[in-house]
């Protein structure tokens, strides 16, 4: 089991909006859907785009440099780049889709934490 850290308060994060968190030295992204909260990673797997900064749709976070769409449930790739075929294959060769990472979340009166795993 890793380290419970406080990342935030319930009333900081509006139902449908994400933000950037700061937890052990890490850049968090954590997300409100549905009254459910969802930390990841903040930085796409692409070329390092801050999460936070781009679009989300339920949960699905959208990277603000080029597109690529991660699942904020499991991390995956629903959409590796947003350019058109050709080059969309491209990037593909050159940089293969990779998830992003998430954390478990665990809120407690109004306190929002999620579980740092220690370094392998």
């Amino acid at each position: 089991m890793g380290n419970l850290v406080s990342i935030g308060k319930m009333a900081e994060l509006e139902n449908g909006s994400m933000k950037e968190v700061v937890a052990e030295g890490r850049e968090i992204l954590l997300a409100r859907v549905e009254g459910k909260y969802y930390a990841t990673d903040n930085r796409c797997t692409h070329v390092g785009g801050k999460l936070s900064q781009g679009k989300l749709a339920g949960t699905v976070v959208t990277c603000p440099r080029h597109g690529s769409q991660f699942n904020l449930n499991d991390g995956q790739v629903v959409r590796w780049l947003n350019l058109p075929g050709p080059l969309s294959a491209i990037g593909r060769m050159i940089k293969p889709p990779q998830p992003i990472g998430t954390y478990a979340v665990k809120v407690e009166d109004d306190t929002i934490f999620i579980e740092i795993q220690p370094p392998a």
